[in-house]
């Protein structure tokens, strides 16, 4: 079987070279085909989701922390997946333990957070685990920010002009 194999591979690349040499511009098409089928179906198998732009510009979605869904908006600036207080508490997070001793820069200005540790946050398909966030006090933020703690976990993210893919790992 595998001789049959590399008899065919050989065929395949002798013909290949043969109509590359006897016809240029029909080969780059050929081999464009070729590369774009391949990425098609290698991307179908991936884990993806896509995000599409709010009114605003923001990147918005509805994310599942430890099973609880919420609301959350992609900051690519944040380097932390960052939560409100409200939202940490329903997700049943240890705040009686929280020691906010981190300096966080926001849009309203300087805030401590507390460190904590998600079991499991889940955009869509893509679910990652034990990931590090920060929870600040009670009203001192409006939106959570999903951050680079999450979005480094994944394969790629890529923007395109009205929405954000993430790809995971398959």
């Amino acid at each position: 079987m595998i001789r049959f194999l590399t008899v065919i591979i050989v065929l395949l690349g002798t013909v290949g070279s043969i109509y590359a040499v006897q016809n240029p511009k029909g080969f780059e098409s050929a081999k464009r085909t070729a590369l774009y089928a391949v990425n098609h179906y290698t991307r179908r198998d991936t884990r993806a989701v896509e995000i599409s732009r709010t009114h605003n510009g923001e990147f918005a979605l509805r994310a599942k922390i430890n099973g609880v869904s919420t609301p959350m908006v992609i900051d690519t600036g944040a380097t932390s997946v960052v939560l409100t207080y409200e939202t940490a508490k329903a997700a049943g997070l240890p705040l009686e333990l929280a020691s906010y001793d981190v300096d966080v820069e926001t849009a309203g200005g300087r805030v401590r957070a507390a460190r904590l540790t998600l079991d499991r946050l889940a955009v869509g398909k893509l679910v990652e685990l034990s990931v590090p966030a920060l929870v600040v006090p009670k009203g001192r933020m409006k939106s959570n920010l999903l951050g680079m703690s999450f979005l480094n976990r994944l394969e790629s993210w890529e923007v395109r002009p009205e929405k954000l893919v993430l790809h995971g790992y398959p």
